[in-house]
């Protein structure tokens, strides 16, 4: 099975390449002794989101923001040290998808609603925030056993009422 640095060996030339595996490093550095629910090491998200935006042949800056979609949220990285790492382009990617992700709500009809203005708003900035989210969201999903049923409830509420639609809207 092909590991997502074979699958951007084969898709990238030798700049984005180089560039992809820094960011891929730097995350994996980051995120180092840190566990998800399931007890696999939590660098295999943002591998595996970024994997889904190798396979869709997303652009080197797209993939290098999945790979360091949670860094601020998780480890000592700040903002600045993504802006001065890996560019503006990317710190703009990494830095709508991290407010996207903490949207927290007070009801479920302002979360609706708050969702879909946040959502489209970020989208009319830049496409590929909502494609992270989306592979974000995706991955979630395929591992959503290893979370509370109450929690793995409200996770897939959340992707049918909000992601789901908004998939088929940008598909």
């Amino acid at each position: 099975m092909k590991t997502v640095l074979d699958k951007i060996n084969e898709s990238y030339g030798e700049a984005d390449r180089t560039f992809l595996i820094k960011a891929y490093r730097y995350a994996e550095k980051m995120h180092e002794n840190q566990k998800r629910a399931s007890g696999e090491p939590y660098f295999t998200h943002p591998c595996a989101v970024a994997e889904i935006l190798v396979d869709l042949g997303l652009d080197a800056p797209t993939v290098a923001a999945a790979f360091l979609h949670d860094v601020i949220e998780d480890t000592p990285a700040t903002p600045d040290d993504i802006k001065r790492e890996f560019g503006d382009e990317v710190y703009h990617l990494f830095d709508g998808f991290s407010k996207l992700d903490k949207i927290k709500f007070q009801s479920h009809e302002e979360e609706d609603a708050e969702n879909f203005r946040k959502i489209f708003v970020a989208m009319a900035k830049d496409v590929r925030v909502i494609i992270i989210n989306l592979a974000d969201r995706l991955h979630n999903m395929r591992s959503l056993n290893y979370l509370s049923n109450e929690r793995q409830q409200r996770v897939a509420r959340e992707t049918l009422e909000i992601f789901t639609p908004l998939a088929g809207r940008l598909g």
